[in-house]
């Protein structure tokens, strides 16, 4: 199937950038980029496929027409343009490729589509904070939800222009930096889980576990935060307000060594009603741990780390006179 390409001379309007290898395109690409035309009111989103990832090794690569076929054949969807355009342009470097855009293209408001891992190495890239400064970038969060992306280099450098999640909309035509971080729930797929399957061929026959509802997973969390003894515990129903998770649970601990003894004891009750072991984010410093039940994710806190990020702000969990 031979790639859609993406309009050379588009008069205006608000494109998402989404770059990357595609070694292959998967469902979760889609996915993201679904929910960036929904969240982020765009016209359109390209997906830039590179020749070649700087940080990423040659060996496994497949070769760049096959990638770009594959992701247009995936992509199926009149708003999703797929381009290996960075090789007409000449680029290598992802803020090479945007000064390169933004001067083709004048009239059109591109956004950076980022995932969190990404964000936590964004610092590895080239010129990565004058990336910041020439287009606004969307990070969409991917379970497992990675607190220390949200908290890492990039995100603290370029905190003060931080959008609301709900302001995600006035990213494209905002004047950068400016950045949004935003959940969505978790899609199976992953490009390294889909080359590791394909080169092991091994299938088992066994049932998949039937995962655990939300009740059940918020009945152990209850009972653990309970038994080692949280501090200032806060459930969210988070139904109807983002697509990350049914419901969220924020908890202190007295001291880093004890966040982070609540986090190992929810870890050991969750483990067996989930089909994997809970991810978990931050464990090593104990300030901020997040573990991701699936249908219910814990943030733990030191309590001045809590009062700085006011996570129960941001989900309007307080009462008034508390927000």
């Amino acid at each position: 199937m031979r790639p859609a390409r993406v309009r050379l001379a588009p008069a205006a309007g608000r494109i998402g950038l989404l770059g990357g290898s595609f070694n292959p395109a998967h469902a979760g690409h889609r996915h993201v980029s679904l929910e960036a035309l929904k969240r982020l009111r765009l016209d359109r989103v390209w997906w830039l496929v590179s020749p070649q990832n700087p940080l990423k090794a040659e060996d496994g690569m497949a070769p760049l027409a096959e990638r770009e076929a594959a992701a247009a054949a995936l992509a199926r969807h009149p708003r999703i343009a797929v381009s290996s355009l960075e090789t007409e342009l000449g680029t290598r470097y992802t803020v090479d490729t945007v000064r390169a855009l933004k001067r083709r293209f004048p009239a059109v408001d591109f956004v950076w589509l980022l995932g969190a891992d990404n964000l936590r190495q964004i610092p590895r890239w080239r010129s990565w904070q004058q990336l910041f400064r020439e287009v606004p970038i969307a990070v969409f969060a991917r379970a497992p939800y990675h607190a220390s992306a949200a908290s890492g280099m990039a995100a603290v450098r370029f905190a003060r222009v931080r959008l609301r999640p709900e302001r995600s909309a006035l990213l494209a035509g905002g004047k950068p930096p400016l950045w949004c971080y935003l959940p969505v729930r978790r899609h199976p797929a992953s490009a390294t889980a889909i080359r590791s399957l394909r080169s092991s061929m091994q299938t088992s026959m066994a049932p998949a576990p039937e995962s655990p509802g939300s009740p059940d997973l918020m009945a152990a969390v209850r009972a653990v935060l309970d038994e080692m003894k949280a501090l200032d515990v806060v459930e969210i129903d988070m139904r109807g307000k983002t697509a990350v998770c049914d419901d969220m649970v924020i908890a202190s601990g007295g001291s880093q060594r004890h966040v982070q003894s609540i986090a190992e004891r929810l870890v050991e009750a969750l483990k067996p009603m989930l089909p994997a072991v809970p991810p978990v984010e931050g464990a090593g410093q104990g300030d901020w741990v997040l573990v991701d039940g699936g249908d219910v994710i814990v943030h733990l806190f030191r309590p001045e780390v809590r009062d700085f990020y006011r996570l129960e702000k941001m989900w309007g969990s307080l009462p008034q006179d508390r927000a």
